[in-house]
C-alpha cells in the first residue's frame, strides 16, 4: 500500500489587530502605523503622546527616533503587548507621569543644573569669541534640545564633521543618524548657517568686489567650504566691478562639476556683465587646482575674451584655505 503523501504545514493565517488593542492604543492617545522597510523587512512606528509611556516603550524593545518624532519597532508587532501593559495601569495614569521630563526629583538636580545660564552669562559677559567652537555649539543645542546636556552632543558632532562649520553643513540623512537630533534642531543648524551666508554677502553687495577681495573669500567659504560635493558659483560684476549676481550654475560630484564655457559666456551676455569671477569648491578640503580645473579656466576665458567680458579671477575654495588662479599666474 502506497504511503500517503504528507501534507506541508500550511503557514500561519495573518492575524489583523484585535479592537481591544487598537482601543487601547487609542484611550492612550496613541497611534500606530505599520511599514515595509527598503531591505522588504516589517517596522512599526508609534506616535501621538508616547512621552509618559517612553519607559515601556524601551522595554518593549523601541528607538525613540527625533526626526520622525515616533518610537520605532522592527520585528515584532508591538500593538498587543502594549495594549496590555496599558491596560494593566489604573486608570488616568502612566508609568512616567507628565512633567516629569527627565525622570528626576526637585531633590536630585541632574549635574549640569545651572550649566546653560553660566554659559549664557559667558556668553554675553566675555562675548562670543571666549568660547570655544563646541561650546558655541552646545549654545546653539539649548534652543533646540530643552531639558538635556547638551555638551557631549556638540563635541560628537564635531568630532564627526571636523568642525563647526562642517556641523552647520552637514547632510540632514547624517545629522539624522544622531538620535537627539529632532526636526527643530535640524532647522536651526540650517538657519545659523544661512544668516551666517547672508550676512557674509550684505558685506560684499553693492560695492566693488575687487576692494573688498577677502569680504568677497569670507562669503565664498562660508557657502561653499564645508559641502561634500562640488559646487560651481559664478559671480557676474558690472563695469565698476559691484556685484550685480550671484549663481550657482553646477552641482557635482566629490570631485567633478561640468562646466560649459557656453553657457558662462551666454549667462553673463543676459546679466550684461563686463566681468566676473568663477569660484568652486574642493570637498577633500585641498584648494590646490587640477589640471582639469586649469584647462576649464582657460577655456571660460578665451570664449569670454571674444565677446569683451574679463575673467578677473578663478578661486578654489577648500576647508584648508584657498587658491586663487590670478595669484597663481594660471590666467
Amino acid at each position: 500500500m502506497a504511503a500517503r503523501k504528507q501534507k506541508s504545514a500550511a503557514p500561519p493565517p495573518i492575524v489583523p489587530y484585535d479592537s481591544q488593542s487598537v482601543a487601547a492604543l487609542k484611550r492612550a492617545r496613541l497611534a500606530l502605523a505599520e511599514r515595509t522597510n527598503v531591505d522588504g523587512t516589517r517596522s512599526y512606528a508609534i506616535t501621538g503622546e508616547t512621552h509618559p509611556h517612553r519607559q515601556l516603550m524601551r522595554e518593549l524593545g523601541g528607538k525613540w527616533n527625533r526626526l520622525e518624532e515616533a518610537w520605532i519597532f522592527t520585528g515584532k508587532d508591538p500593538a498587543p503587548a502594549l495594549a496590555q501593559r496599558l491596560a494593566s495601569l489604573p486608570a488616568g495614569m502612566a508609568e512616567i507621569g507628565p512633567g516629569h521630563n527627565t525622570g528626576e526629583t526637585q531633590d536630585a538636580k541632574p549635574h549640569y543644573h545651572g550649566h546653560r545660564q553660566r554659559l549664557r552669562d559667558r556668553f554675553l559677559s566675555a562675548g562670543p569669541q571666549a568660547l570655544p567652537d563646541y561650546e558655541l555649539l552646545e549654545l546653539l543645542l539649548f534652543y533646540g534640545i530643552e531639558r538635556r546636556d547638551t555638551k557631549p552632543l556638540a563635541k560628537k558632532l564635531i568630532e564627526r564633521f571636523g568642525s563647526l562649520g562642517g556641523v552647520l553643513a552637514a547632510p540632514v540623512e547624517q545629522l539624522a543618524e544622531f538620535e537627539e537630533i529632532d526636526k527643530r534642531t535640524l532647522v536651526l543648524l540650517r538657519a545659523a548657517r544661512e544668516t551666517g551666508a547672508r550676512l557674509a554677502r550684505e558685506e560684499v553687495a553693492d560695492r566693488p568686489v575687487i576692494g573688498s577681495w577677502q569680504k568677497l573669500l569670507d562669503y565664498c567659504r562660508s557657502t561653499m567650504a564645508h559641502n561634500d560635493t562640488e559646487q560651481f558659483r559664478l559671480l557676474f560684476l558690472d563695469r565698476k566691478n559691484v556685484l550685480i549676481a550671484d549663481e550657482v550654475q553646477q552641482r557635482g560630484t566629490v570631485d567633478h562639476t561640468p562646466v560649459y564655457p557656453r553657457e558662462v559666456v551666454k549667462r553673463a551676455l543676459q546679466l550684461g556683465a563686463s566681468s566676473l569671477i568663477m569660484v568652486h569648491n574642493h570637498p577633500s578640503g585641498d584648494p590646490t587646482p587640477s589640471q582639469a580645473d586649469i584647462d576649464m579656466t582657460r577655456e571660460v576665458q578665451a570664449a569670454a575674451e571674444v565677446l569683451g567680458i574679463a575673467l578677473h579671477d578663478h578661486v578654489v575654495i577648500g576647508r584648508k584655505g584657498h587658491a586663487s588662479f590670478k595669484s597663481l599666474r594660471l590666467i
